[in-house]
């Protein structure tokens, strides 16, 4: 079969078995590489990471046994279909994650069932081209070395390499490989690879190849293409999202949590995290002063404030208005969002310097766990804001359950008050009136109330206490959205809004988040 390297004493490796064994771990990084972008991309484009993770997933690994059960009918010259798909899986799935940049960019927003078919169909390709790859390896392995191993011998070798392959990546891919390269470019790069794999088996076995010129051609071609397109990739990335935003992208990052970009327009900054508005400066003030100042002036004089979420120190600039005030504490899960908002000139400028104030304390971690650790045994806060996203996932529907809140509750001062951010008691109604009847069931006072900011709509508040929660008998000078007298309004409901009763999330049961999914899935922008 071709020229052979000299028969290896026993024990010894041979270099054609090094290096398709070498191709085994290339091809296992390449394949995972595509699974795990393309999940990351329906999460970030789509939501609900879980369920968007899940389905690829399943969908890529079908598409994988579906390919190799096909490899079965390959019959003859298996050097020469392991290298065309190789160029094909280099070529497809290296060029995934920008294709569907584009599409989703290019389709309009009633189009999104035409994306997700456009992703599921690319996930079944690619995962069918690398399910028959294993297969016909092995069987390149067979013929080559049937004197030197036995069956289980020679499928032990390959799967290691395979499962070591899969490893490597699974661990860069989230630490080193977005962070610094990007989705775009990290597939890019694995299409490369894939086609570096290709190269090396046209040169391996040369001479057993009908067609050598035309595949080098074809080798050449699917490189330079890839090469040009890794060349042209943030170009290609700046034009996708600044098509995605509407604004130009001023910043842009993706950091181990999450792909947080600003934009500038002649509005004003916008935030997003993983494609979610989070704030516009044209209106944040009304969702800040709304969410901070009924819990703090209800207070009279809070002392100690927790702020959970909220990096972007906006809450923490509203806190700042209380004289009182002796300590806050910002519990952040992302060291990246509060290096971004107390460095970047702009964003200084929006929380007005809040994350440099002498009395403010940043704790990078997992809000959850971090109310649990012993250390905080016994520590009580006047007053606790909860910033967190909407729970459009199972991973941020945990601190909107019955065991998050019991551990706000031991936290909470016998005077204080806990407020939460809780979505659109409009569009999201059953969602709104769920975290109500949550914070009920163990034990808290539950006063909703609600506000408009433009940029979002009705939104919703929830304020949790140990009692019954009083107006306030004045306010911080100068806000910009409330007043005394217009206070009494937020806390009215409309027929349209008015409390449903909802079972409460538990951890072990999060109708939350499949309700809080169903309800924002009707709604089309």
């Amino acid at each position: 079969m071709g020229e052979r390297d000299a028969s290896p004493p026993v024990g010894a490796v041979s270099l054609t078995e090094l290096t398709l064994l070498a191709s085994v771990f290339l091809i296992a990084a390449c394949g995972l590489v595509y699974e795990l972008a393309a999940g990351a991309l329906a999460s970030y484009l789509l939501g609900d990471s879980v369920l968007q993770f899940s389905t690829v997933i399943g969908t890529y690994l079908f598409a994988m046994g579906l390919g190799s059960w096909l490899s079965r009918f390959i019959e003859r010259q298996l050097v020469a279909a392991f290298l065309r798909i190789e160029l094909l899986v280099g070529l497809v799935g290296g060029l995934m994650p920008a294709g569907l940049f584009v599409a989703h960019n290019l389709l309009p927003g009633s189009a999104q069932a035409g994306f997700k078919v456009l992703l599921y169909g690319l996930v079944l390709w690619v995962g069918a081209l690398v399910g028959l790859e294993i297969p016909l390896v092995m069987r390149i392995l067979k013929k080559q070395f049937s004197q030197r191993y036995a069956l289980k011998d020679l499928v032990s070798q390959v799967l290691t390499f395979d499962y070591l392959g899969a490893l490597v990546v699974a661990l860069a891919f989230p630490l080193l490989l977005v962070p610094h390269l990007g989705l775009i470019r990290t597939g890019l790069l694995f299409g490369v690879l894939n086609a570096a794999v290709a190269l090396w088996a046209l040169w391996l076995f040369r001479a057993e190849l009908r067609r050598l010129r035309a595949y080098a051609i074809a080798c050449g071609a699917v490189m330079l293409v890839l090469l040009a397109a890794m060349v042209g990739a943030e170009r290609l990335t700046t034009w996708s999202e600044d098509r995605f935003y509407g604004d130009r992208v001023i910043y842009k990052a993706t950091s181990d949590y999450q792909r947080i970009v600003v934009t500038g327009g002649q509005a004003g900054l916008r935030l997003f995290l993983n494609g979610n508005l989070q704030f516009h400066e044209r209106d944040e003030y009304r969702y800040h002063e709304a969410l901070v100042h009924p819990a703090m002036a209800a207070h009279g004089a809070p002392k100690r404030v927790l702020v959970l979420g909220g990096g972007d120190g906006l809450a923490v600039r509203e806190i700042l208005k209380y004289p009182s005030v002796e300590h806050i504490t910002l519990v952040e899960l992302d060291p990246h969002m509060t290096q971004l908002f107390a460095e970047q000139p702009r964003l200084r400028a929006l929380n007005q310097d809040a994350l440099h104030s002498p009395k403010l304390h940043i704790v990078n971690a997992d809000a959850f766990s971090w109310l649990e650790d012993p250390a905080q045994q016994g520590t009580t806060w006047d007053v606790m804001v909860i910033d967190f996203p909407d729970p459009s996932s199972f991973a941020i529907g945990k601190l909107y359950s019955t065991s998050f809140y019991q551990v706000v509750d031991q936290h909470l001062s016998a005077s204080g008050y806990a407020v939460i951010q809780t979505t659109s008691p409009l569009i999201a109604r059953q969602s709104f009136w769920t975290v109500a009847s949550t914070l009920e069931a163990v034990g808290l006072h539950a006063t909703p109330y609600h506000a408009h900011v433009p940029s979002f709509g009705e939104w919703g508040y929830i304020l949790a206490s140990h009692r019954p929660w009083h107006p306030p008998s004045a306010l911080p000078p100068k806000l910009r959205f409330l007043t005394l007298q217009g206070l009494p309004t937020l806390f009215d409901f409309p027929p349209d809004m008015a409390r449903l009763e909802m079972p409460p999330n538990r951890l072990s049961d999060q109708s939350l988040v499949r309700v809080f999914e169903e309800e924002w899935g009707r709604v089309h922008f």
